[in-house]
């Protein structure tokens, strides 16, 4: 399950936003996880309406507030699974608006104050109950607090920021475990280590996250998977993705991916790559 953090807490980056996917302006979707019995077959692509904002002219009107509006009140996004979106200007506050909503007065507003940091994950925003949120939550804060007592440089922060993306927690199955089991049980953990049928899981967590401020980042590991939990296919956080917009309007986008599409690990570096563009006020 994906994981999307947001921060205005540090004093020279206005928003910082981290991401575990597992599967001018910003936008970060997480899909929404429903009893099997209700969930819905979308006949939209929950990414393109992440892409019909990010993909508005550059002089286009439309703001945030009146995006979300429209995505709720209007048909479109109901042809889509349910799902959460954060969207808006770096510059700006950010709508987080589900689909499951049906009122304007249902969207949330975060990024509107320094100080504030929020999680979103696959569930209705302000769940409380999932582990990975308030652990990331609590976990964003002290990265940011400690980054800027050791007036780290920003590749320091990066490295950071993907050592807390690599926090394992999740619990281990015993001999019998199933799909549906570990479904529930991902909630529990910010990163999602190889899950799967017939997966070889020949590294720990601590093979794949980041390594070079190792000393500096606690990474908690509950040891390799039971490979005798099988489940259908293969799971697990794939790609890391750490967006940092400083006070002068430069942002810096790194992403690192951690398996290719045939499951296989990548090596720490190679799955790398950086961005850096600056944005307008």
């Amino acid at each position: 399950m994906c994981i999307a953090l947001v921060s205005t807490a540090h004093p020279s980056y206005p928003l910082i936003l981290i991401d575990n996917r597992d599967q001018g302006r910003i936008a970060v979707l997480t899909n929404y996880r429903e009893d099997p019995d209700k969930q819905v077959v979308g006949v939209r692509s929950r990414g393109s309406i992440v892409n019909s904002f990010l993909e508005l002219p550059p002089d286009s009107k439309i703001s945030a507030k009146e995006y979300a509006e429209d995505l709720v009140s209007g048909g479109e996004a109901q042809l889509a699974g349910g799902f959460s979106l954060a969207c808006g200007n770096v510059r700006g506050p950010l709508a987080v608006v589900s689909n499951r909503v049906s009122a304007a007065d249902g969207i949330e507003w975060i990024a509107t104050e320094k100080g504030q940091t929020v999680g979103l994950s696959n569930t209705a925003f302000g769940d409380r109950s999932w582990r990975k949120i308030v652990d990331g939550e609590k976990l964003l804060k002290e990265a940011i607090d400690t980054s800027v007592k050791l007036d780290e440089g920003e590749d320091a922060l990066v490295q950071r920021l993907l050592g807390l993306l690599s926090r394992d927690t999740l619990p281990r199955l015993h001999e019998g475990g199933n799909l549906e089991t570990y479904i529930n049980l991902l909630r529990e953990s910010i990163f999602i280590p190889v899950i799967g049928d017939d997966a070889e899981i020949k590294h720990t967590v601590d093979e794949v996250c980041a390594s070079n401020l190792r000393e500096k980042v606690d990474v908690v590991a509950n040891g390799p998977m039971d490979h005798h939990a099988y489940m259908k296919g293969l799971y697990g956080t794939q790609t890391q993705t750490v967006v940092l917009v400083h006070e002068s309007g430069r942002v810096k986008y790194f992403e690192r991916t951690l398996y290719n599409d045939q499951a296989e690990q990548i090596p720490i570096g190679k799955g790398d790559r950086t961005f850096e563009f600056t944005v307008e006020e």
